[in-house]
């Protein structure tokens, strides 16, 4: 709720703080005081759209500041929160400026924050009902919402139920179709594979084979000249004869070498280091012969493998152009692509069981938005009754409200069990219609077209008044709601949205005892809810918890306003301006005592509004009434 609002420099108004409090806040004051500007700084608080026009003449800019108490966890602390706002254990700072120029800047929590950002929150901490509101029951959904509201915690457990089965039946039929719509392609692409797979079955490369083959080609290819190559460096290491006569080896030098370093290793340590390395090489090149004659051994020409090998790589190449660079990445995209096929061949099965779960599916949501359908059949009936009776007390004795609940017809929709073909949706399968008879004989129709603006913000109020109820009753788990508003304002159920109600205006056209009657109905949802209404009805005002006044100044010069509370005998007298012009009229101030009194009754439960309380004689010491407890 509001605690606190700061309207600086709009329209007429230069600079007012609204102190408001907990249960129902009445605005009064004198016509063209300025009691519009509040709303329309309100309005701006709230997301509306700038217009520099409200800024007060002579001003560089104007601003609307509020102070909003919350208990902790609330939607509306948490959607702050996530614009980077800060608050205090619940309190929340929001504002709005305007300069002249036409640009606007809003604040959230101490941070600048988008317009946007405070329409959210808007929605969540205020309902402005007023004669030129484009008031959300024009929207045909919104009749839904309003119905399902008064339904309570059962109609609203089987609608998130409803919603649920939506959900999944959906996303299963989507599947459904998607895989019916692409099974010719997936019949190709399993054509595709299969043949692929079995032609690299066919050749069965192993890892690595094209890399071992490449190597044995070049080996079996120049055979004839790796021999001559190995021929001639054995020969080289180990002698042989060339044209007849002996040539000497390796091995035969590196003897030489040493029979001539033998007689000085007997005398030097370092000659003698020198001959033991020549053996060494001498055993190296003994080892190196015999490698080469191994080698030798082993090399073969052989036309026919050389043939093999050569037309074996030639179909590894035919399989490493379509599906790798190498003979590894050929059995990598193998093996991806027999676990694709997998997937394509079973998917023909889930496009059987899906048939089946969807059938499933579809059975369990339908009858899921029968039950609701039916649960709003009774929750309407019964909503239709109460705001009917709410509306003979707002002095609209004759009207007659129903709740329309009809299946959302659709020719290629979903068959009922009767056969009715319906659209199914995630809200059920209903349209729901508030109408309106707003006078005896006159046929029902739509709420919004059916009332004027006056009857409109009456209706809206009992609408409010009835939620507000049924809330209450949930809230304290059965118990009478009118109990618990004569219990006081310690018994006020907890209410998350909205937490705050504006009526502007709401009794126009209203007036005596029925005027009464507006002002105990404000007062009942504001038992239970923060109310703000802008009223020229003293029986309204004097319902209220803080009676606020709009007070106009002009210096001959320049007109303002400015805004205060009103208490005990300036509260007396205010109602006595309200119902007479003569703030101190002895009967004018008298008739005030006596209307605080009976409001004070009503509100007790002593007495109903319409029943008339005896006449009090004022006492001016001690006696002044304050704002009703």
């Amino acid at each position: 709720m509001f605690s606190q609002m700061r309207i600086r420099g709009v329209g007429v108004i230069d600079d007012a703080l609204l102190e408001l409090s907990p249960g129902l806040n009445v605005l009064t004051g004198e016509t063209g005081a300025g009691k519009t500007m509040v709303v329309s700084g309100l309005g701006l608080l709230l997301g509306e759209r700038a217009d520099s026009s409200l800024v007060r003449t002579g001003s560089d800019s104007a601003l609307v500041e509020g102070v909003v108490q919350l208990p902790l966890g609330h939607p509306a602390l948490v959607r702050a929160a996530e614009a980077g706002a800060e608050h205090d254990e619940g309190e929340l700072v929001i504002a709005r400026s305007i300069a002249a120029a036409g640009r606007s800047r809003a604040h959230v929590g101490g941070r600048t924050a988008p317009v946007g950002v405070l329409a959210e929150l808007g929605e969540m901490l205020v309902a402005v009902h007023g004669q030129a509101d484009q008031w959300r029951l024009r929207q045909g959904d919104a009749h839904r919402e309003v119905l399902d509201d008064f339904g309570g915690r059962e109609l609203a457990s089987r609608r998130d139920t409803v919603g649920e089965l939506y959900e999944t039946w959906r996303a299963a039929d989507r599947e459904h179709a998607r895989l019916v719509a692409e099974a010719r392609e997936r019949a190709r692409e399993i054509d595709s594979l299969t043949a692929s797979l079995e032609e690299i079955e066919a050749v069965n490369p192993q890892p690595g084979e094209d890399l071992a083959l490449r190597a044995e080609d070049e080996r079996l290819a120049h055979a004839d000249t790796l021999r001559l190559a190995a021929s001639q460096a054995l020969s080289d290491l180990s002698g042989d004869e060339y044209a007849g006569e002996p040539v000497s080896s390796a091995r035969d030098l590196i003897g030489s070498a040493r029979s001539a370093l033998a007689p000085g290793a007997l005398h030097d340590e370092a000659l003698r280091s020198l001959d033991e390395r020549l053996h060494e090489v001498g055993t190296l090149v003994g080892e190196l012969a015999a490698d080469l004659t191994a080698y030798l051994d082993d090399i073969e020409i052989d036309p026919g493998r050389l043939g093999y090998v050569q037309e074996r790589r030639a179909t590894l190449a035919g399989l490493t152009r379509k599906y790798g660079e190498t003979v590894d990445e050929v059995l990598d995209w193998s093996g991806r692509a027999a676990a694709r096929l997998d997937t394509l061949v079973r998917a023909d099965d889930r496009v059987t069981a899906l048939e089946a779960e969807v059938a499933q599916l579809r059975d369990e949501l339908v009858a899921a938005s029968i039950e609701l359908s039916q649960m709003r059949r009774l929750a309407a009936a019964d909503f239709g009754a109460r705001v009917s009776e709410e509306l003979s007390h707002l002095a609209m004795g004759s009207a007659v409200v129903e709740v329309d609940v009809r299946h959302r017809l659709d020719p290629e929709g979903v068959a009922l069990p009767d056969g009715e073909r319906v659209r199914l949706s995630r809200l059920g399968i209903d349209e729901v219609e508030i109408l309106l008879a707003a006078n005896r004989g006159a046929p029902p129709r739509t709420v919004a077209k059916a009332a004027s603006g006056g009857e409109l913000s009456r209706v809206m109020l009992a609408l409010e008044v009835v939620g507000a109820d049924r809330g209450a009753l949930e809230g304290n788990g059965g118990a009478d709601p009118a109990s618990s508003r004569r219990a006081g304002r310690g018994a006020r159920a907890e209410r998350t949205s909205p937490p705050t109600f504006v009526f502007d205006e709401v009794d126009a056209g209203v007036g005596g005892r029925a005027a009464l009657d507006v002002g105990a109905r404000l007062a009942a949802l504001a038992e239970h809810s923060q109310v703000i209404v802008v009223t020229h009805l003293a029986q309204v005002a004097a319902f209220a918890d803080r009676h606020l006044v709009v007070h106009k100044a002009d210096d001959g010069r320049v007109t303002s306003s400015s805004v205060s509370v009103v208490a005990g005998e300036e509260r007396l007298r205010e109602l006595s301006r309200m119902m007479g012009g003569d703030p101190d009229s002895e009967a004018g101030l008298a008739h005030a005592s006596d209307l605080v009194d009976q409001t004070a009754a009503v509100r007790a439960g002593r007495v109903t509004a319409t029943a008339k309380a005896p006449r009090a004689k004022r006492a001016r010491a001690g006696a002044a009434r304050g704002p009703a407890a």
